[in-house]
C-alpha cells in the first residue's frame, strides 16, 4: 500500500488532451471533513489541470446520504459513459461499484475507511479490478501513541464500541495487540443502543481504568453526549477515532488530514486519466499521521494543562486543534 509520506504522483506530458475528461464525483453526505476532501479534489484537479495543460469537465452530485438517490446518479453516470467516478465514503463507492460493475469505467475512492473487508478491493497493495483510491482508515496505534505520551502511566484501558460497528472490529482488534504488547491490561465494554453504551461506561467506570479507547464508531458517537460527563466526573480520559467525538465532550478526538486525502485522490485520478495508470495495480493511500482535536472544557474537567498536552502530543500527530462542546454542529 502507499502511505501518504512516501506518496508521489506521477506527471506524463499530456498536453493534446484538450477535449477534456470527464470525472464525476458522488458523496454519501455534505459535511465536514468529507467537505474538506472534496474541496481539494476539485483544488486539486484545477491545479493539475493547469500544470499539465488538459481540461477536467468534472460534475458533483450529492448522494443525500440515500441509497435511491446513488443508485439513480449511478445509472446516470453509467449512461452518460464518464471516465472515471470519485466516490467519496463507503456507501457511495459500493453503490457505484455495483453501478459500473457491466462497465470499464474506472473509479478513485475517497474517505473509505476499510476497502479490503468492504470488498471494494482485493488488497491495499493491489487492488484488483478497476478500483483504488485513498482510504481514511484510523491509526489506531498513532491514536494510542497520543494516550500513552498523555497517560504514560496508564495500566487499564476500557475499549468502548458497538459489535455492530463493522468498522471497529479492526481497530479494537489492533488496539488490543499493541497494548497487550506493552503490558496494559484491555477491558471491552460493548452497546448497541445509547442505554447500552451507559451501561458499559458504568462498567467501565467501576472497573477504574485509566483511559478509554473508541475507534470511528458511529453508535457510540451518537450516545456521546450522554456519555462523556460520566467520564470526566471520573477523571478518565477518552480517545476516540473521529473529531466529532471532541466536539461532543470527549477530550481527544483524532483523524487523517482529509485537506491531504483529497490531494492526493484527485492526483490518483490525474494518474489514471492522464498517465494511463491501471486502478487494479494502483496501490490503496493510507495515512501514518493525523490530526487531534482536543476539547479544551472537557481538558480542563480532567485537570489537565493544555500547553502540557500540547507539549506531550508534539511530534505524534500532523497538527492539533482546539474545541469546546457543542450540541449540535455541522
Amino acid at each position: 500500500m502507499a502511505t501518504a509520506d512516501n506518496y508521489q504522483a506521477t506527471n506524463g506530458d499530456f498536453k493534446h488532451l484538450n477535449d477534456g475528461l470527464p470525472a464525476d464525483m458522488s458523496r454519501l453526505i455534505a459535511a465536514g471533513a468529507f467537505d474538506d476532501a472534496l474541496r481539494l479534489i476539485e483544488a486539486e484537479l484545477d491545479a493539475k489541470a493547469t500544470e499539465l495543460g488538459v481540461k477536467f469537465d468534472y460534475t458533483l452530485y450529492n448522494g443525500q446520504a440515500d441509497g435511491t438517490t446513488l443508485n439513480q446518479i449511478g445509472a446516470e453516470l453509467v449512461s452518460k459513459g464518464v471516465d472515471l467516478i470519485v466516490p467519496i465514503a463507503t456507501p457511495a463507492v459500493k453503490i457505484m461499484q455495483s453501478a459500473t460493475e457491466d462497465t470499464e469505467i474506472p473509479i478513485v475512492f475517497s474517505a473509505v475507511s476499510d476497502p479490503v473487508g468492504a470488498g471494494i478491493v482485493d488488497s491495499l497493495d493491489a487492488p484488483g479490478g478497476r478500483i483504488t483510491g485513498t482510504s481514511d482508515a484510523l491509526n489506531t496505534k498513532g491514536l494510542l501513541d497520543l494516550m500513552l505520551a498523555q497517560n504514560p502511566d496508564t495500566k487499564t484501558v476500557g475499549l468502548l464500541y458497538s459489535k455492530s460497528e463493522d468498522s471497529s472490529k479492526q481497530p479494537i482488534e489492533d488496539a488490543k495487540a499493541y497494548l497487550e504488547g506493552k503490558g496494559i491490561r484491555c477491558v471491552e465494554k460493548t452497546g448497541t443502543t445509547t442505554d447500552e453504551v451507559t451501561s458499559a461506561v458504568d462498567a467501565l467506570i467501576a472497573e477504574k481504568v485509566d483511559a478509554v479507547f473508541t475507534p470511528t464508531d458511529n453508535t457510540i458517537m451518537t450516545a456521546e453526549l450522554a456519555i462523556y460527563e460520566k467520564f470526566l466526573n471520573a477523571k478518565i480520559p477518552q480517545y476516540c477515532g473521529a473529531d466529532s467525538f471532541a466536539l461532543n465532550g470527549a477530550f481527544v478526538g483524532y483523524r487523517v488530514d482529509y485537506t491531504k486525502l483529497g490531494t492526493i485522490t484527485a492526483d490518483m485520478v490525474v494518474q489514471v486519466l492522464v498517465d494511463g495508470k491501471d486502478p487494479a495495480t494502483l496501490p490503496v493511500t493510507t495515512f501514518d499521521n493525523g490530526i487531534a482535536m482536543i476539547n479544551t472544557e472537557s481538558c480542563a474537567a480532567l485537570g489537565y494543562d493544555l500547553a502540557a498536552v500540547k507539549q506531550a502530543f508534539d511530534g505524534k500527530c500532523s497538527s492539533v486543534l482546539e474545541t469546546t462542546t457543542q450540541q449540535n454542529f455541522d
